[in-house]
């Protein structure tokens, strides 16, 4: 296990600590998180309605743009392209990734309730609320357990076995990042479990989940690279390119982001056994242990959908995401108090730590174990970059 935090004292007169924090401490951590997420929830309302309204309304301008700009030859396809990208990664993370958490089921709008939305990317919403709602944020870092950690892909934790597949490490980042959709809607295949034998590539527990990658990756394909460019015409070849670009560009954006916010030096990760009858306030301090944020203007949170807050998300996934930079707040404070970290830093700082984790784990051994921490103090820019 990567641990942040001593888990022992030599103390007889202090209670047995977990991750640094006394029992009693902990339920204390976790009843102020349980306040501050009732309080959050009793203030929700038409701004919050109001503002995904909002989003909602610019992604859609951003699309028509772009798919009005590929009407005009050589001039308008760095435009369109441009306007696309922005389109369809609000889409992704602003919308898709926050409606399918339930974040505005409140709202009784069937647009955006969670069971009836679907984004414009090629993974099934079926599919990935089981794996990303369900198994990520009830197992997060959780290794053998999440399958988040590496994506079957990568060896992104030291207690993830090396074998010589793993020195292909810094490749096969560099595939995902490139067909991150791709990946992503395959993920609840579990390649792993495939090639380990335990489970049918097709049949048997896959044979839903093949079926609906089936039909949303033909849904996908169609729309992106026959449909709209066919209505083109004669600029074809041209637009299918732009289109193909435009989702290069949000597979980018999205694997950066979302690898930041789960493996930049300083996060945990732990064992299955360490969650056996947890309580809330442990499951609390998994979330704030496992995760880190990025620090940024309002415009990159946005374009995050707020993701750049992984804390704040990890702790609250059912909160509207525009919410989060406010509980950071709060959130921040009560780690000081605690003395627990909490880990942020620019992008480029988070991106670079991130990227060296996955050349040094390509190796046998790659320890990433940070010095334990305790005492008022967070894992900031100035110590990722030590």
């Amino acid at each position: 296990m990567t641990a942040l935090i001593d888990e022992t004292t030599t103390d007889p007169g202090v209670d047995e600590k977990y991750h640094g924090l006394t029992h009693e401490e902990i339920d204390r951590l976790g009843a102020e998180l349980d306040a501050l997420r009732l309080r959050i929830i009793a203030d929700l309302g038409e701004p919050d309605a109001a503002y995904l309204r909002k989003v909602v309304k610019a992604q859609r301008s951003f699309e028509i743009a772009g798919r009005a700009l590929f009407y005009l030859p050589v001039i308008g396809w760095v435009p369109a392209v441009a306007a696309l990208s922005v389109s369809k990664i609000l889409d992704n993370m602003e919308i898709g990734h926050n409606v399918m958490h339930g974040q505005y089921d409140w709202m009784g709008d069937p647009t955006f309730n969670s069971r009836m939305f679907d984004w414009d990317t090629m993974a099934p919403a079926e599919n990935w609320k089981y794996g990303h709602n369900y198994m990520h944020h009830t197992y997060t870092n959780v290794v053998g357990k999440d399958r988040d950690v590496g994506y079957g892909i990568l060896r992104m934790d030291p207690e993830q076995k090396w074998n010589p597949y793993y020195l292909g490490n810094p490749l096969w980042a560099f595939l995902l990042m490139t067909f991150f959709e791709w990946g992503v809607a395959v993920h609840d295949l579990e390649a792993e479990e495939v090639i380990a034998g335990r489970r049918p590539l097709f049949g048997g527990e896959n044979a839903p989940v093949w079926r609906r990658i089936r039909k949303k990756m033909g849904k996908q394909i169609l729309k992106d690279y026959v449909l709209f460019p066919a209505l083109t015409g004669p600029l074809f070849l041209s637009t299918l390119a732009g289109n193909a670009v435009a989702n290069l560009v949000r597979n980018i954006w999205t694997f950066n982001i979302i690898f930041c916010g789960h493996f930049p030096a300083g996060v945990a990760t732990f064992t299955l056994e360490e969650t056996e009858n947890e309580t809330r306030g442990q499951w609390y301090l998994r979330q704030m242990l496992g995760s880190a944020n990025i620090t940024g203007s309002t415009l990159m949170h946005v374009m995050s959908g707020n993701l750049s807050h992984q804390i704040e998300h990890h702790l609250f996934p059912d909160i509207p995401a525009r919410r989060y930079p406010e509980m950071a707040v709060e959130v921040q404070e009560i780690c000081e108090r605690y003395g627990l970290p909490y880990n942020k830093g620019p992008l480029h700082k988070q991106l670079f730590s991130v990227f060296r984790k996955i050349v040094r784990l390509s190796f046998p051994g790659g320890t990433t174990k940070a010095a334990p921490v305790r005492g008022p103090q967070a894992v900031t820019e100035d110590s990722l970059a030590a």
